[in-house]
């Protein structure tokens, strides 16, 4: 850490301006008067290119043009071209433009230029660019919009706050690593995660499938989301609140605010979630039991699954100066609660009163600067620290049936745990201290327009210590530590030709974690004296991994994409030593799973008739593991099981495809359809099986439909519509050719479907949404025992402020 602040301020003293720029910003409308949405604006020079789109309230933004006389373009499907002449000389300009709509629009209108979102599409990799501003006004989940996209399967066990995975292509759990601005969320902490980050804070979302950029350095084996926060520097604020089903409230403040002279900036969010998660459950563990032990099914409401976080984020520095394109120092703080109701599945005597309390304290300091030094020079330094930490209650013996009251025995009598608490450990009040830092560091040149080079670095360190007041005072003075160290690097060369029809890029990646766990034992020797004894067990984990991706325009609307890896996956934190919260116990000897990844796909427009644009997309994957981590084979049809571990199962091979269309007629209907199949199969026992508690076959589509000028003038009204299949699937391995049973552990086929609308108000400030889940209330869950919440209703207001006068 010493030594990246000292470079960090070198760099920072020893900058010097070499040219004067500044920004084009403005709002672009059409001849009725309403806002310009993704209109293309394009500013070319001798030396420079610069686009962007419009947004949601046809506002556009573009940074760093050179002071002088300059032309800009704005494009679009829907109204005629236009080119302006403007001067730029001051650090901000405003540029407002009307377009005049198109009534009588040719067979096809093609726009030479890509959004950014495009350009990260067809640049090889297997991504999809998500994006969040219609979502941000509606009652939606950043989770609910990842489980929308193609080849992205959410496994969720329960309502707000309870533990997610990711599934990318059938790679699930760790093997998918998620970011937060290009930083592990691992770091962060359980308070602060995609439950917690409402979409209205968030820019855009990437989804690497199978292969990650060398500039997301990280150990990513199945692929990579990267949650891309909004980091405008023009003064704004906003503000939503939403209620709904199950007691369920969440609120979030962001906000920024630029003083225009200096640069001088102030940036802060706040949010709030809370949900008592009350829903109704059954199936075969949700009995009540009587007299006799007589078991009968029962449907019941969850009474111990209540869930609260609390956090905000405060930056100042400086945007958009001579020296910086953002210097930020701030802070994160979070906290949150969690009820737990049962163990890692659901079992038929549920938890009561066992909790999870985490809070967390993080410093840090964002700088990014174009051009530094020199033209095509580029740096991006993020990097955290700061203290987690995380407290385990579980101290009551009585046993409790669904019903909420406490179990009783066949006698009729109510009994306690002989253990002492409602997990079979015993009673705890453990507590998880932990020290986190994380820097990354990247550093980029364009020697000229075809060739580019990329170096990145990231570290991550844990320093963790356990401790529990209930155990002796002389186990508690001797206390367990726990440390985890990862340095991971990458090298990245990027290669255009054929008039950028053929873009190249070209990476290799260093991986190299330490750990070590010391727990002090107590020994007493022949004569009975006690010493104290330290049981130290570490790991120096070193691999290397190397990649490729690219794309090649075989016409202006047809794309061929190509991709590959040697990845690597290093054990996290929670597999090698366990996590009393989550019921994962540690495994100090796990291994890092490798696998070799490709990809093949094409992408099909978009295609522009009339008022008709569509485009498809698809994706040809395997992927073949190594040492692949999971949980035991043999033990995962034991749903009885309170605590997991997770073990390397062994080789695995995954294989699959997924496509994608969408379409749009006139800009006000939309729809979206995606499908993924594939096949994932480990050898077991020299036998080639299944990997159970996988679904191996989904599909996802949404309809969307605006309706202008409703009840005011100047309004919109947006209509939403989505579904989400899951072909059945099954949590038990075969159990020889003897398949007597095995329909008890399938998971049927889940059909769920949500609606949903917003009014916006004629001011664009005001935007009012309402919110269907699960219309039909049909039963949705993962894992076969743990249910997933039934319809729910839900409504939201949100403002937003763009200028302030």
């Amino acid at each position: 850490m010493p030594s990246f602040f000292k470079t960090f301020l070198l760099l920072l003293v020893s900058y010097t301006a070499f040219g004067q720029e500044g920004d084009f910003y403005g709002k672009v409308k059409v001849d009725d008067n309403e806002p310009g949405i993704d209109v293309f604006v394009v500013i070319k020079g001798d030396h420079f290119y610069k686009e962007t789109v419009t947004d949601f309230n046809g506002e556009f933004y573009i940074k760093s043009v050179p002071y002088g006389t300059h032309k800009i373009q704005f494009h679009s499907l829907n109204s005629k071209s236009k080119t302006i002449t403007t001067q730029l000389n001051s650090n901000k300009k405003e540029v407002n433009v009307l377009l005049e709509s198109i009534k009588n629009q040719l067979d096809e209108v093609r726009i030479t230029t890509k959004t950014e979102e495009t350009k990260k599409e067809t640049q090889g990799f297997a991504v999809n660019v998500i994006k969040t501003e219609e979502a941000g006004l509606r009652n939606v989940q950043t989770n609910d919009l990842l489980n929308t996209t193609v080849g992205v399967k959410i496994r969720q066990n329960g309502g707000l706050g309870s533990e997610v995975s990711y599934s990318l292509n059938g790679l699930s759990g760790n093997a998918v690593r998620i970011f937060i601005d290009g930083i592990p969320s691992s770091m962060y902490g359980s308070s602060y995660n995609l439950n917690s980050i409402p979409p209205s804070m968030i820019k855009n979302i990437e989804v690497y499938k199978g292969v990650v950029p060398g500039h997301l350095t990280d150990d990513a084996l199945g692929g990579a989301i990267n949650i891309v926060l909004r980091n405008d520097t023009k003064t704004n604020l906003n503000a939503s609140v939403s209620y709904g089903s199950f007691n369920t409230l969440q609120a979030n403040v962001n906000g920024l605010y630029r003083f225009e002279e200096t640069g001088f900036t102030v940036k802060s969010s706040i949010f709030h979630n809370y949900s008592d998660n009350d829903y109704e459950v059954s199936g075969r563990s949700v009995v009540d039991t009587g007299l006799g032990g007589v078991q009968t099914p029962i449907t019941a409401k969850r009474f111990n699954d209540a869930y609260r976080s609390t956090g905000g984020m405060f930056q100042a520095g400086f945007t958009d100066v001579k020296w910086a394109d953002q210097f930020l120092v701030g802070f994160n703080a979070s906290k949150d609660y969690k009820e737990v109701q049962h163990g890692a599945f659901m079992t038929i005597t549920p938890y009561k009163d066992r909790f999870l309390e985490s809070d967390a304290l993080l410093a840090n300091i964002i700088y990014q600067k174009k051009n530094l030094f020199t033209k095509g020079l580029d740096v991006k330094i993020n990097g955290l620290y700061g203290k987690r930490n995380r407290a385990i209650n579980d101290t009551v013996a009585w046993a409790y049936s669904w019903t909420g009251d406490r179990a009783i025995d066949f006698r009729g009598n109510e009994y306690k745990y002989t253990w002492g608490s409602q997990q079979e450990g015993g009673p705890t009040l453990a507590k998880i201290k932990r020290k986190v830092a994380s820097i990354r560091t990247g550093v980029s040149y364009d020697f000229n327009d075809h060739h580019k080079v990329l170096v990145n670095h990231v570290y991550s360190g844990v320093d963790r210590e356990d401790s529990d007041v209930l155990v002796s005072v002389l186990e508690n003075t001797f206390k367990g530590t726990r440390n985890i160290d990862k340095n991971i690097y990458s090298l990245t060369y990027e290669f255009k030709a054929f008039d950028n029809r053929l873009r190249t890029s070209i990476f290799g990646k260093h991986y190299q974690q330490k750990t070590t766990s010391i727990d002090p034992e107590i020994q007493t020797d022949t004569n009975g004296n006690k010493s104290i004894v330290d049981e130290i067990i570490s790991s120096n984990n070193k691999k290397d991994g190397y990649g490729f991706a690219a794309s090649y325009a075989i016409s202006p609307k047809v794309t061929l994409l190509t991709s590959a890896e040697k990845a690597v996956r290093l054990p996290d934190e929670t597999e090698v030593f366990g996590n009393d919260g989550d019921n994962v116990v540690a495994n100090p000897t796990i291994k890092p799973e490798q696998s070799n990844n490709y990809n093949l796909g094409f992408r099909f427009g978009t295609f522009n008739i009339k008022d008709h644009d569509f485009s498809i997309s698809t994706n040809v994957f395997t992927r073949n593991i190594k040492d692949r981590i999971g949980l035991p084979i043999e033990t995962s049809f034991n749903v009885d099981d309170e605590l997991i571990v997770y073990v390397n199962q062994g080789t695995a091979t995954s294989k699959g495809i997924d496509a994608q269309l969408n379409y749009t007629y006139d800009r006000n209907f939309g729809v979206n359809f995606n499908v993924s199949r594939f096949d994932l199969q480990i050898i077991n026992s020299n036998v080639e099986i299944d990997v159970p508690n996988t679904p191996f076959f989904t599909m996802n589509g949404s309809l969307r439909y605006s309706f202008k000028d409703l009840i005011q003038k100047k309004s919109r009204l947006n209509l939403f519509y989505s579904m989400y299949f899951t072909d059945e699937f099954s949590y038990l391995v075969p159990q020889g050719s003897n398949t007597v049973g095995n329909d008890f552990f399938e998971v049927p086929k889940q059909f769920s479907q949500d609606f949903g609308l917003s009014y916006s108000f004629p001011n664009k400030k005001l935007v009012a949404s309402f919110d269907i889940k699960n219309i039909f209330d049909k039963p949705v869950f993962d894992n076969l025992s743990v249910q997933k919440p039934g319809r729910a209703f839900y409504i939201k207001l949100n403002y937003t402020i763009n200028k302030f006068n």
